[in-house]
């Protein structure tokens, strides 16, 4: 009777332990691996690698003037430990840099205490913070897609407007009037002027992040064509015309994103605030105040200071022929002063009205040979063509684009243009 009791027992015990690991693994989940049985634990993991069902997740956005502090410690976490962590985690993010309106996630344990919380930098990356008894963060990353999108159209308005129209998003005009920024005054192009961009869009879960590259582009003005074909191989990495000459010129067309030429270089203006007519030489963009002001072309920096009618202004030498000043700006840019090197792009001021001015604008002034010139009816060369050891590779790309892109954009006005499509003679190797 004893032995059947005892018997009895173990095949108690053996029968629970088959219930509890049937329990523990699910179904499923068993894998084998010899004479030993693993259970996999299957953890479905979010878009930030933490997972959702164990914690409350709670999502808000960085208000204004908030701090790390804040965005915590109604979550039940000492301050200590975020002072702790803010300091030790500062190389692998800087929660000074916290920006209002972006989104943070807090994932909280059943007894309201944060356990992790997910800052988005921005639309790719996000900042994972573990508040665990050793506090670490991470940089996380998002998958970007990138999708091929190409768009044509005849304008009747603006660049800007004739795509919005079709529904693309207005960067891709931003983006053309910085590839074609030496040849195309896009404050002067005509109704009937017509297009055909070929571009690159990026991506994140079906979600539009961003833009990517003008891979290529016919833009057809005043009875003319101009192609960019975008080229990158190694160190070269330009936007380059049909005959492999770069599109990027030594001067910037203008020194600021602007609304519009409050006043052209003239021999004779009259001034709004002397009340009488001199000359103006030099060209006025009207801007925001505080737009940034960019240097047009590389030099070294001959004068940074404040004047009586010239309000705060930036000069360049540039070499020994050209040279150019911007005026009237809201404050000069850091680290600008005589000898300072600069390169075409740099921001050297911010838009403003200082001087003998009457309302925010820079007034960009260029010199050639000594003289105060025109900068608009200037012509200027190229900053240099393919690499010759790139030239055949460039050709095989640019072919590729100009099948598409020479195709009659509206039949009532493009056909006269097509001349690469009529006579492909015209295409020459630099």
């Amino acid at each position: 009777m004893r032995d059947r009791s005892f018997l009895f027992a173990a095949f108690l015990v053996v029968v629970a332990a088959v219930l509890v690991v049937i329990i523990v693994r699910g179904p499923g989940e068993v894998t084998e691996a010899g004479d030993d049985v693993v259970v996999a634990a299957s953890i479905q993991l979010d878009q930030f690698g933490l997972s959702k069902a164990q914690y409350q997740v709670s999502e808000s956005v960085v208000r204004r003037n908030q701090t790390f502090s804040d965005l915590l410690t109604p979550h039940d976490v000492d301050y200590e430990r975020i002072v702790n962590l803010a300091r030790e985690q500062k190389d692998v993010f800087d929660v000074r840099r916290l920006k209002t309106g972006r989104p943070y996630y807090i994932y909280s344990d059943s007894l309201g205490t944060a356990r992790f919380m997910v800052y988005e930098k921005d639309r790719t990356s996000y900042v994972v913070f573990d508040l665990g008894e050793e506090p670490t963060a991470r940089i996380g990353e998002r998958r970007v897609s990138v999708r091929v999108k190409d768009v044509q159209g005849t304008i009747n308005n603006s660049l800007y407007m004739t795509l919005v129209e079709q529904g693309i998003h207005p960067t891709v005009a931003n983006r053309m009037s910085e590839v074609f920024a030496w040849q195309i005054d896009f404050t002067r192009i005509q109704k009937g002027d017509a297009f055909r961009i070929i571009f690159e869009e990026d991506y994140v879960d079906n979600e539009r992040v961003g833009m990517g590259e003008i891979l290529a582009a016919r833009f057809v003005h005043q009875d003319s064509d101009f192609y960019a074909f975008h080229y990158k191989n190694g160190d070269v990495d330009e936007h380059y015309d049909e005959n492999g000459k770069s599109l990027r010129k030594a001067f910037l067309m203008a020194p600021v994103e602007f609304k519009r030429i409050s006043s052209s270089f003239s021999r004779s203006r009259f001034h709004p605030v002397q009340k009488r007519y001199k000359a103006h030489l030099g060209t006025d963009y009207a801007a925001d105040r505080g737009t940034p002001i960019q240097a047009t072309g590389d030099g070294v920096v001959t004068e940074a200071r404040y004047g009586q009618y010239n309000g705060n202004y930036v000069k360049i030498r540039h070499n020994g022929t050209y040279t150019t000043q911007y005026l009237h700006m809201s404050k000069i840019g850091a680290g600008m002063r005589p000898g300072k090197v600069v390169k075409q792009g740099d921001t050297i001021g911010y838009v403003g009205s200082t001087g003998l001015a009457t309302g925010n604008h820079v007034c960009y002034r260029f010199w050639k040979n000594g003289q105060q010139v025109d900068h608009r009816r200037e012509k200027f060369p190229s900053v240099g063509p393919v690499p010759v050891e790139f030239a055949s590779d460039f050709d095989l790309v640019r072919d590729d684009y100009l099948v598409l892109l020479s195709n009659p954009i509206d039949p009532t006005v493009d056909m006269t243009y097509a001349r690469l499509l009529e006579t492909p003679a015209a295409i020459t190797t630099p």
